[in-house]
C-alpha cells in the first residue's frame, strides 16, 4: 500500500554559516523559503537556536516530514567530519522527531539517524548533489552553479543524470567542481597577493580586513540579506564602511584617495573572482561535453555573479527554480538563494508519492 503523503514536507541545508529550509503543502507546492545564520563554529548551540527561529516562523499544524542535507560537519567545531554528521544528527533528531527525519545520502537514498550515525560519509556533503538531482529531473542539458555565501558549486547535468565527477569535497576541488570562494564570506587576501591602487600594485595585507561581501556592496551588486554575520570589524554594513575595509587592505584609509579608487578595486577583485570561477566552469564543461546550447542554471546568493559567468561563457542563463518549473513569487524571493534546501523538499515528495 502507498505511504500516504506527509500535509507538510520540510526541507533543510544545515550548513557551516547558515540553516537554509524550504516548505512544501501536500500538492507540491512551495509555500516559504527561509534562511538563518548560524555559525557552527561558535558552538553547536547556534544550530539549536536556529532550528527554534525556523521551527517558529513554520509553525505548521499538520503533520511534517523532514527531509535533510548537510555541509556544516566541516565546521572546525568538530574533531572529524563523522563527528560532525552525528552531532548534526542528533541536533536535528532532538528537535524534530526521530521518525519523521530522512537524510539525503545521494545515490544511496534516503536514511533514517541509525543508519547516517553507523555510516556517516554517506549523507555528508551533499546539498549539491541534491540541487543537481532535482535539476537533472526537469532540464536535458544544463549547467548548474551555485554560488553561495562561501563556495561554488559546478555541476554538469544531462539526461536525467547527474554527471559530477567528483563525489568528496577533496576530489572536486581538484576537478573544479568545487571552488572555495563565495559572494560573501570569501576574505580578500585569498584573492591575490597585490591589487592596483592609484595606478601601481600594492601587496594585499595578510588578515581579515574585508570580505566579498565587502566588494559587492562597494559595487551596489550586494542582494539584500545576503550578508547575516559580521562585517570583518564589526562596524556598519554599509558602501562608504566598506570601502574602509577594502582601504585597509592595501594599507590605507579610504579617504587616502577618491571613492572611484575603492570601486575600481572592488571592480578588480570581482574580475579576480569571477576569473577563477570561470576557469573551473570551463574545464568542467570540457570534461562533461554538454552542449553550446546548455543554459547556465543560476543559484545561491551569488547568482548575479553567475550571470556575468553565463556572459563570458556565451551560455543562455536561468534561475533555478524557473529551470525546476516553480511559480516565481515575490514571497519566495529566497527560493533561488537556497536551491538545496528546495531540491531536497522536491527530492522527498517524489520519493513519498
Amino acid at each position: 500500500m502507498p505511504q500516504r503523503r506527509p500535509e507538510t514536507v520540510l526541507g533543510w541545508d544545515v550548513g557551516g554559516a547558515h540553516l537554509k529550509v524550504s516548505c512544501f503543502d501536500a500538492g507540491g507546492a512551495l509555500r516559504d523559503v527561509c534562511q538563518r545564520p548560524c555559525a557552527l563554529w561558535r558552538g553547536v548551540e547556534q544550530l539549536h537556536r536556529a532550528i527554534d527561529e525556523v521551527l517558529t516562523r513554520q509553525c505548521p499544524r499538520s503533520p511534517v516530514a523532514h527531509a535533510v542535507t548537510m555541509t556544516g560537519e566541516m565546521a572546525d567545531l568538530f574533531p572529524t567530519r563523522e563527528h560532525g554528521v552525528r552531532s548534526l544528527v542528533d541536533a536535528l533528531e532532538q528537535h524534530l522527531g526521530a521518525r519523521r527525519v530522512d537524510f539525503y545520502a545521494a545515490d544511496g537514498g534516503w536514511l533514517r539517524g541509525p543508519a547516517v550515525r553507523a555510516r556517516p560519509q554517506l549523507a555528508a556533503s551533499n546539498n549539491w548533489h541534491a540541487s543537481a538531482r532535482a535539476l537533472a529531473a526537469r532540464m536535458d542539458h544544463a549547467l548548474l552553479v551555485d554560488m553561495g555565501s562561501t563556495t561554488v558549486d559546478i555541476v554538469p547535468v544531462a539526461a536525467g543524470r547527474v554527471l559530477a565527477e567528483g563525489h568528496c569535497d577533496s576530489d572536486r576541488l581538484a576537478l573544479g567542481e568545487l571552488v572555495y570562494t563565495g559572494a560573501v564570506r570569501t576574505p580578500l587576501m585569498a584573492l591575490g597577493e597585490s591589487a592596483p591602487v592609484g595606478g601601481r600594485h600594492v601587496a594585499l595585507m595578510a588578515e581579515l580586513f574585508a570580505t566579498t561581501a565587502d566588494v559587492y556592496r562597494v559595487l551596489g551588486w550586494l542582494p539584500d540579506g545576503a550578508d547575516q554575520h559580521d562585517t570583518a570589524d564589526g562596524a556598519a554594513k554599509t558602501a562608504p564602511a566598506s570601502a574602509q575595509r577594502l582601504a585597509r587592505m592595501v594599507g590605507c584609509d579610504a579617504g587616502d584617495h577618491a571613492p572611484e579608487t575603492w570601486e575600481a578595486l572592488a571592480a578588480w577583485f570581482a574580475d579576480v573572482q569571477l576569473g577563477r570561477i570561470e576557469a573551473a566552469a570551463r574545464r568542467v564543461l570540457e570534461r562533461s561535453g554538454l552542449p553550446a546550447h546548455a543554459p547556465v542554471v543560476a543559484a545561491g546568493v551569488g547568482a548575479f555573479v553567475v550571470e556575468r559567468l553565463a556572459h563570458r561563457l556565451g551560455r543562455q542563463v536561468w534561475p533555478y527554480c524557473t529551470a525546476l518549473g516553480l511559480q516565481a513569487q515575490p514571497a519566495l524571493a529566497w527560493a533561488d538563494r537556497c536551491a538545496p534546501a528546495v531540491a531536497v523538499g522536491l527530492l522527498y515528495l517524489g520519493r513519498r508519492t
